[in-house]
């Protein structure tokens, strides 16, 4: 290992057979998707542009190329979803969880994203991350929207988005803050058969730590590690989406690793 960021032999192990097999006709492939995957996790780390990546990396336009062509396949969700199942059965619960959390994060994004809005309340000009969490604080589905997008508005379509899937979906049970409040309780009770339970905000200044809204905030705390996502940096909304989902990936590995 060179650096911090890269992937033990046994984190490695746990991930190899989630790729693709290599081609049998063409040219073979220079670089392994070991070193591809070490270079892409030291860019979200760190916050390093692509064309700055270190010299002991592969080329950066050969990762750069590979991590859009993955997440233009779906291929870093697909991942994401295995780990957290084996995560939560790890942790002796059901591979799909029944109950979750939602919140947003507005970030500040730079000049070249195609789509930002100002979060008045936040005074924030950039976008807002939209998260669905488990009770474990596993992420269960991101959206990136413009941070003008109002809270309940961004949960209708992230909402929609995870529930709209094929795959199992056992959620019944949602728990939100006070942005959430309004027609999106009854709306999704209708449309998805799910209750969302709005938690209050304390009055004045005293701290108090919320029931079950402290999972997700200790999620936006995990993702604050890497610095790639202290910022919007993307062009496109789907690689910060991806981005989210490359950080996640890297932490349950990691704790997956530990535990073996």
């Amino acid at each position: 290992m060179r650096y911090t960021t890269d992937l033990s032999d046994r984190e490695w192990q746990l991930l190899q057979n989630c790729f693709p097999k290599p081609a049998s006709t063409g040219r073979p492939r220079v670089h392994s998707y070991r070193e591809l995957l070490n270079a892409m996790f030291y860019v979200v780390r760190t916050a390093c542009q692509w064309r700055n990546l270190p010299k002991d990396f592969a080329p950066w336009g050969t990762v750069y190329h590979y991590f859009r062509v993955w997440k233009r396949s779906g291929l870093w969700e697909r991942i994401h979803t295995r780990l957290r199942q084996q995560v939560r059965r790890a942790a002796k619960r059901h591979a799909h969880p029944s109950a979750a959390i939602v919140d947003s994060q507005s970030v500040k994004s730079s000049e070249c994203s195609a789509a930002r809005g100002y979060d008045a309340g936040k005074k924030v000009n950039g976008r807002k991350r939209h998260l669905l969490v488990d009770t474990l604080g596993l992420v269960l589905r991101v959206l990136v929207l413009p941070a003008n997008i109002q809270d309940r508005d961004g949960a209708r379509q992230l909402l929609a988005q995870y529930f709209g899937r094929r795959t199992r979906r056992r959620i019944r049970h949602i728990w939100a803050d006070g942005g959430y409040a309004g027609t999106l309780v009854a709306w999704a009770q209708r449309v998805w058969r799910c209750t969302v339970a709005i938690v209050k905000r304390t009055e004045g200044h005293t701290f108090k730590v919320l029931p079950r809204r402290w999972v997700v905030e200790r999620t936006f705390g995990w993702l604050n590690r890497y610095r790639r996502l202290s910022r919007d940096y993307e062009r496109q909304a789907q690689t910060g989406e991806s981005r989210v989902y490359l950080a996640m990936i890297r932490l349950m590995v990691a704790r997956l690793a530990a535990k073996s």
